[in-house]
């Protein structure tokens, strides 16, 4: 029905165009939907973690567990766990059924982003602060750990002409950003020096390297295929790569290219870019830019600027396109809050009533002949009951275009008062009723003026009317 209600042409667009919402509940650092998009998973900064669902605008579940701020967020194929990792050296896998930390691992360097296994929850990879990527497998009660090289890939020839020079400098790379490929064989890394590894899962052994760039890589994105890639690096471009066939039955590993399909960047004010996200279908690349309040979006198959959506005045950080809806999330970097772009689609009522026209000003409305006629009660009766006949389906879920949902995980609603609420605190005041609390500035306002007044003050206080109150004699 409400389709029906919006103009054919606003449907096929497939991106945002006006700044729509706002959520907020703390300061958050970095989001994440969910494969199906139905939920919004926020890290904040004091280690908290806010799962919204996207509908409502409401919080389905907090998790805390974490004592820092959250620097990554990574959802299961089903939903129904999430892996966070964040600046206390912890990574800890939530199930989301009952909120509860399914494992904790804990590393020896700060976490920079770790990423789960596409369909294996017990598999994830985490990118450590100058230190070696760690592949971690959590389906044991001890953590089995295995380092990630990641120095380039040499050839068997490329090694015999590789001078001493050339090993010190592949010795220093580092591993800045870790993911995994759709199929979840291989990894693909980015290193500090502009390279990209790619790695089999099952032996950890590096299997192909490519040099993009001379800066930092800063993040790597797939599309939900996983046929193409997107990459951020210091260096101010934006760069997608179509991925190649990386199946066993494939060429050798030797004969792999990595070529650069696009080239994204801002010429004239030489922008850098924070963080880049890929559409639902994979044609369109999304932007937050540095120092800036704007979120850039190209259309990826022609490598054209198409939309620059304004949004607050403030930087944004962490960027995120829906999975299946033209809808982007971002953060704020100073106010923490988490900013919604989609379609404002004017509805068109014309489609449920054909005879309805809008009109500019009021016009004397005429009466049919027979429009108010008083029909016999049996009759308006009788249509009752053929109403009430009718069968409605209210449990049936239709699935959302572009996914598939494979187990029947439904995440449990949020029944407690003090959690839902997102920055106010609530007080009881009866059975089944709450009132706001005051807010902090107000208290500290009075505890203020309290601390000001002397003991000998508060004995003599004048109230506001001017009348004086007789003090109490002291006693010696």
């Amino acid at each position: 029905m409400n389709l029906s209600l919006i103009d054919p042409f606003v449907l096929a667009q497939d991106y945002p165009d006006a700044l729509t919402g706002k959520l907020r509940s703390g300061h958050a650092t970095c989001i994440r939907f969910n494969r199906k998009g139905d939920f919004l998973a926020s890290g904040r900064f004091d280690g908290t973690i806010v799962v919204f669902d996207v509908e409502t605008n409401g919080i389905a579940h907090k998790l805390r567990a974490h004592t820092r701020q959250i620097q990554s967020l990574s959802w299961s194929r089903d939903g129904k766990y999430l892996l966070s990792s964040s600046q206390d050296w912890k990574c800890i896998l939530w199930d989301l059924s009952d909120g509860s930390c399914r494992c904790t691992v804990k590393f020896e360097a700060p976490v920079y982003i770790a990423e789960l296994h596409p369909t294996n929850h017990f598999l994830f990879v985490a990118s450590l602060f100058e230190d070696s990527p760690v592949l971690v497998d959590i389906s044991l009660p001890v953590p089995i750990k295995r380092i990630l090289p990641s120095s380039p890939y040499r050839s068997p020839a490329g090694i015999d002409v590789a001078n001493e020079r050339q090993a010190a400098q592949d010795a220093k790379q580092a591993t800045c950003i870790t993911i995994f490929t759709a199929s979840g064989d291989h990894i693909i890394a980015g290193t500090s020096k502009g390279w990209v590894n790619i790695l089999e899962v099952q032996s950890c052994r590096m299997i192909h390297s490519t040099k993009l760039c001379n800066g930092l890589v800063v993040y790597l994105r797939l599309t939900a295929s996983g046929r193409h890639m997107v990459v951020n690096s210091s260096d101010r471009v934006i760069r997608t790569i179509p991925l190649p066939d990386l199946s066993p039955t494939s060429k050798s590993n030797d004969n792999l290219i990595l070529e650069v399909e696009h080239k994204f960047q801002d010429i004239v004010n030489r922008l850098s870019w924070n963080h880049v996200a890929f559409s639902s279908t994979g044609e369109y690349v999304t932007a937050s830019t540095y120092m800036n309040h704007d979120i850039y979006v190209w259309e990826r198959s022609q490598g054209s600027l198409v939309k620059i959506l304004e949004g607050p005045k403030e930087e944004l950080g962490v960027v995120e396109w829906h999975p299946s809806k033209p809808f982007v999330a971002a953060c704020g970097l100073d106010s923490g809050g988490i900013y919604l772009w989609s379609i404002v689609s004017p509805q068109r009522w014309s489609a449920l009533a054909p005879d309805f026209a809008e009109v500019e000003e009021n016009v004397e409305y005429i009466e049919k002949e027979d429009e108010f006629d008083i029909h016999p009660f049996e009759e308006i009766h009788k249509r009752r009951l053929d109403l009430e006949d009718e069968e409605v389906d209210a449990l049936t879920v239709e699935p959302t275009k572009g996914y598939c949902e494979e187990e029947g995980f439904r995440m449990p609603v949020l029944m407690e008062i003090d959690d839902s609420e997102s920055e106010e605190e609530v007080v009881a005041v009866g059975p089944g009723e709450w009132r706001v609390a005051k807010s902090k500035g107000e208290g500290k306002e009075a505890s203020g003026m309290d601390t000001a007044i002397s003991g000998d003050e508060r004995s003599s206080k004048r109230p506001n009317n001017g009348t004086k109150v007789a003090s109490k004699p002291r006693r010696r």
